[in-house]
């Protein structure tokens, strides 16, 4: 996907973030000549570049089929340029714990424009089971993270979440429902539904909180209901070790709840 010309250009690295993109939807990899028809480049014009990514560690290529793969590197440095870093560093050990614990899968959800991304995710222990995948996207209207994200964001960033995703969409999303839906998922605390495409899956999502009290993260459980019932907790038990486990991490990344106002305060109020 070509990015809209500016004032200032880098033909260079707006191939590059092209590729980049490119490979996002190739896991498998492709060929430079792949490459080439599907961009609308010259093997040429993109051999060079191609070449010097590998060279940087950015892509690798597979000595067998000569098709090219992103690297891991490119994984690591976002992380540790972005706040993905602390936020997956405090969440880990708790998923890990929480998957345990419940028997079940977690996955970890920002939003990323005008959709949720998965940037952490734990198995569950067990044969059976139901996950996602890290990088995989998520609806942020239709899932039940999405519905926690926007349910917590300030009104200034849900707007600007469903705003890119209108853009995205060309479609217009209905404001006065999602502000309804909003409002009765924060009063909840949580957001907790059957899963809109796996059958016998109920998602459950609670919002991580940073430092200064707005949402980073949404944690989720899709609860996986066997049907004979050998899971390893019911459904309230694994929404209670999921509160517990989201309360932690937002306290490791500093966040503070409103203490109670006191008794005789209260009284005197």
């Amino acid at each position: 996907m070509k990015t809209p010309k500016t004032s200032y250009s880098a033909p260079a690295l707006e191939k590059a973030v092209e590729i980049l993109e490119l490979m996002a939807e190739h896991p498998d990899g492709m060929l430079v000549s792949e490459m080439s028809v599907a961009l609308g480049r010259s093997v040429g014009e993109l051999f060079r570049i191609v070449v010097v990514m590998e060279r940087l560690g950015l892509l690798r290529r597979s000595t067998r089929t000569d098709r090219y793969t992103v690297a891991y590197r490119l994984l690591d440095l976002a992380y540790r340029a972005t706040p993905a870093q602390n936020l997956v560093g405090a969440a880990l050990p708790e998923m890990k714990a929480l998957a345990f614990a419940t028997g079940q899968s977690c996955h970890l959800v920002v939003a990323s424009a005008g959709e949720g991304l998965v940037i952490a995710r734990e198995q569950q222990p067990g044969v059976r089971g139901f996950s996602l995948r890290v990088g995989a996207h998520v609806d942020i209207i239709q899932s039940c993270s999405g519905q926690v994200i926007l349910a917590f964001s300030t009104d200034q960033a849900a707007d600007q979440i469903i705003s890119a995703l209108e853009a995205a969409r060309s479609q217009t999303i209905d404001r006065d429902w999602l502000a309804k839906r909003r409002a009765e998922t924060r009063a909840r605390g949580y957001e907790l539904r059957q899963s809109p495409i796996t059958y016998g899956v109920t998602d459950i999502s609670y919002p991580v909180l940073g430092f200064d009290g707005t949402i980073v993260a949404a944690l989720t459980i899709p609860f996986l209901e066997l049907i004979d019932g050998s899971q390893k907790v019911d459904q309230d038990a694994a929404r209670e070790l999921l509160a517990q486990a989201v309360a932690t991490i937002s306290d490791t990344l500093g966040f503070q709840p409103a203490s109670p106002a006191p008794a005789s305060a209260a009284r005197r109020a």
